[in-house]
C-alpha cells in the first residue's frame, strides 16, 4: 500500500466515522436524543442500568461538567435519576428509569436497522479484514500513547 493510499484511508476512516454518527443522530433526533444522550443511555443499559457518574465521564471520554449538563437533560426527560452513593455522598450513581427502557429498545432497534443498511453489499470476509485492520490501528495508536507518556 502506498503512502498516499494509507493517508487516504486514514482520512476516509475519519470521514466515515463522522458520517455514521451524523446519520445515526438524524435517526434518533425524533426521540429528542443527541449522540451524548444516547451514548450514555446505552452505556448504562449495558452496565446493568447503574453506574457512577465519574465512570460515565471516563468511559465516554467527556469532561465532568459536560457530562453533568447531558445528565441534567436526561433527568429532565425522565430517563435517568442520580442518587448519592451511601458510602460517599460526594459520589453520584446514575440510574436508568423505567421510562428509559422503551427508549433504549428503540435505540437498539434503530442501531440494528442502521447497521444492516450501512453494511449492505459488503461481504463478511471484507468486514473481518476491516475489523482486523482497525483493531491493529487502535493497538498501534495505543502504543504511540505509551511511548510519548
Amino acid at each position: 500500500m502506498t503512502e498516499t493510499a494509507r493517508a487516504n484511508l486514514a482520512t476516509d476512516l475519519g470521514r466515515a466515522s463522522r458520517m455514521i454518527r451524523a446519520k445515526f443522530d438524524e435517526r434518533l433526533s425524533p426521540l429528542g436524543l443527541t449522540q451524548a444522550k444516547w451514548l450514555i443511555l446505552m452505556l448504562l443499559s449495558k452496565n446493568g442500568g447503574v453506574m457512577p457518574q465519574r465512570e460515565i465521564s471516563e468511559r465516554i471520554g467527556v469532561e465532568g461538567p459536560t457530562v453533568v449538563r447531558v445528565l441534567d437533560g436526561l433527568e429532565n426527560m425522565g430517563l435517568i435519576e442520580r442518587r448519592d452513593q451511601p458510602a460517599d455522598r460526594r459520589t453520584k450513581d446514575v440510574y436508568l428509569t423505567r421510562e428509559a427502557g422503551d427508549i433504549v429498545k428503540k435505540i437498539s432497534r434503530t442501531a440494528e436497522e442502521f447497521r444492516e443498511e450501512i453494511w449492505a453489499g459488503i461481504p463478511e470476509k471484507d468486514v473481518v479484514v476491516c475489523a482486523r485492520v482497525i483493531a491493529t490501528l487502535l493497538l498501534n495508536l495505543g502504543a504511540l500513547g505509551r511511548e510519548t507518556a
